[in-house]
């Protein structure tokens, strides 16, 4: 063999190979376990958060901006948390510890989208308005964090990931539409219908590699037609103009 192992004295191997081996893995063992709880405490923000946004299946669009005012403590915090995990992630090349935190962020733009389709914050313009869909860089902006980052590798919301939230966010929807109608609400189905829609025509015009995102992108088409049956029936019985419809 052209190479061989160092070597110690009587040709054994040299311990301080193994010793370097062990220092790299407690290292490892320090970063991820830090990390972690970064996202623990991430994920006690991300749990206060849904728990305001779920209430909006139970309030009329009037109490909207109360609700989403409730929870602008939580997503402060959250951003803090980020910008602390940011910090630390980015020290190491970005592939090595991502899987560790993609959940947690996507569950974080989720709310942020979410919320923002419900007006909780404002456009460039300055308005806040119902049914308006937040473009990646103003999630990052939100959460305080870079986007889709090419160059160099530091923690940042991947493409992937936002458009994950964008699928939550459908599903959530089509919950919301249903339960719209429960509240005597009628005008804000037709809304989601349309958004639905347009955001389905825009994911038809992906080509998507990453086989999890492909296969619940292929799900919306399922929830629009929930909600098209929730316009349909409201068409029915005459509780909205067949134009609306």
């Amino acid at each position: 063999m052209s190479e061989q192992l160092s070597t110690g004295p009587a040709g054994m191997i040299d311990p301080q190979i193994f010793r370097q081996v062990q220092d790299d893995i407690d290292e490892d063992i320090k970063v991820r376990d830090e990390i972690r709880g970064l996202l623990k405490a991430l994920d006690k923000q991300e749990r206060s958060i849904q728990s305001v946004l779920s209430r909006v299946h139970a309030v009329p669009a009037s109490s909207l901006p109360d609700l989403l005012a409730s929870a602008q403590p939580s997503f402060d915090q959250q951003r803090e948390i980020l910008k602390e995990l940011a910090t630390v992630a980015s020290k190491y090349p970005y592939y090595k510890y991502n899987g560790l935190w993609t959940r947690e962020i996507q569950t974080a733009s989720y709310g942020i989208v979410l919320a923002g389709w419900l007006g909780g914050f404002a456009s460039e313009g300055g308005e806040r308005t119902e049914g308006r869909l937040m473009t990646i860089g103003e999630v990052g902006e939100q959460l305080g964090v870079q986007v889709n980052v090419k160059e160099a590798d530091v923690f940042h919301l991947t493409l992937e990931e936002y458009l994950h939230s964008l699928v939550t966010m459908i599903e959530e929807l089509a919950r919301l539409a249903v339960n719209s109608v429960t509240l005597g609400d009628y005008q804000r189905p037709m809304l989601i219908s349309r958004f639905v829609k347009d955001l389905h025509a825009g994911f038809q015009l992906l080509n998507l590699k990453n086989d999890s995102l492909r296969r619940r992108s292929d799900s919306i088409k399922y929830n629009v037609k929930k909600i098209e049956d929730v316009v349909y029936d409201l068409a029915l019985r005459k509780l909205v103009g067949s134009s609306d419809a």
